[in-house]
């Protein structure tokens, strides 16, 4: 046994994120108020949107993105019910889309890139289709061109669930804001932190309204006088209290958006760090015949590193995983597997288009290590000894 520690996750604060919760305790302000405004302006600055909307989670901002498809003017008329969906991904980009009434049509990944397989998604596309929600997995951007261009030729709503993509760029436009809606994730093990938190982003003046009203109970309070939703009556009393869509409290704290205001000056180096493991954690994958690393597609952010075993290693992974616990290397599954192997998937109203097979092969014989914005070397050094030694037996 070693006590060596590589943990799946750590920190990117520093003074200033201490600071910012000092400022908001000192404020005694702490339900969402001008810090998470002012958060939100920076955030859809930086990224180049027109509006963002933060909420409690990046799993809320993919809910608030599903269900503002139920009350937007292009959508909400339509009898459609299917989303394509990949097989491949965190549970909550499934769960909102049947939660807003939806049903999910899964299709295969791409085995290299782990994202919508788009052959497979045009054969899925059909008139019950009413959307697709593309996933940029492990902070690998989707083939979005093609993606917005199906979506767009179709008359279906496009939305990225990039809570693992912070930072990402495909044709040097960030990724989470090709679709009609974008989420992120600012979770303690994302690429920046808010301890929970999330960011739903739209350059849609109707859906961002659509949005903050969802996150808040459906009430008018936080729209203009006049709005895609309702208008004001003008009387403060009633309007503050006027409920127009049925929402959700998806409210962030005051803290999480002082704490992102000090984020998101630091992205910059946070991608470039985990750019720059990349680079290291590609040469060593070179180096094993047995191991498929994630194929990279534009500008990975690189959430994590993917591992899948193949040829004379296939089906020895817990071998695998017990020797990187024992060198004191965390390692987890890639995101859900395959989700219709999970035992929810009886309670979500779903339908498979095609055979899941590249899906399968992660679930069954794939892992994951994580990354972080500082050096890794020590971290590479130990990971290359495991995979040197577990060669040796093969």
């Amino acid at each position: 046994m070693t006590n060596f520690n590589f943990p799946l996750a750590t920190n990117t604060w520093g003074e200033e994120e201490l600071e910012a919760i000092q400022r908001v305790i000192r404020s005694d302000r702490y339900s969402m108020g001008p810090e998470v405004l002012e958060f939100e302006r920076r955030f859809s600055n930086f990224f180049g949107v027109k509006h963002a909307v933060m909420s409690n989670s990046g799993s809320s901002a993919n809910l608030l993105s599903l269900f503002a498809m139920k009350y937007w003017s292009k959508t909400r008329d339509s009898s459609a019910r299917d989303v394509i969906v990949p097989a491949l991904s965190w549970s909550t980009t499934f769960y909102p889309v049947v939660q807003a009434g939806y049903r999910l049509k899964i299709v295969d990944i791409n085995p290299s890139t782990l994202n919508l397989d788009v052959e497979q998604v045009l054969k899925a596309v059909d008139k019950n289709t009413a959307g697709i929600v593309a996933v940029n997995m492990l902070g690998n951007p989707a083939d979005l061109v093609e993606l917005r261009e199906i979506a767009d030729s179709n008359e279906l709503f496009l939305i990225e669930d990039n809570c693992e993509a912070l930072g990402a760029k495909l044709d040097g436009k960030f990724t989470g804001t090709f679709g009609d809606l974008g989420t992120f994730s600012s979770f303690y093990s994302h690429h920046i932190s808010t301890m929970e938190g999330g960011i739903t982003v739209t350059n849609s003046e109707e859906l961002e309204q659509v949005a903050r009203s969802l996150r808040a109970h459906g009430w008018s309070r936080e729209l203009p006088e006049k709005n895609y939703i309702s208008d004001k009556t003008g009387d403060q009393f009633e309007d503050s209290f006027t409920f127009l869509l049925p929402g959700f409290n998806l409210r962030p704290l005051e803290m999480e958006g002082a704490i992102g205001k000090e984020q998101i000056p630091r992205i910059p180096r946070i991608i470039e760090g985990r750019r720059s493991n990349a680079e290291t954690y590609k040469k060593i994958c070179a180096n094993y015949d047995w191991l498929a690393p994630q194929a990279e597609n534009g500008e990975s952010s690189w959430f994590s590193f993917y591992f899948r075993l193949v040829g004379s290693a296939e089906g020895r992974r817990p071998e695998l995983m017990a020797k990187l616990a024992d060198a004191g290397i965390e390692t987890r599954p890639v995101m859900a597997g395959n989700i219709t192997r999970q035992p929810v998937i009886k309670h979500l109203s779903h339908v498979v288009s095609g055979s899941l097979a590249a899906t399968d092969a992660v679930h069954d014989q794939a892992f994951l290590i994580g990354n972080h914005a500082h050096n890794l070397d020590d971290a590479f050094g130990a990971i290359d000894e495991v995979l040197q030694k577990f060669e040796e037996n093969l």
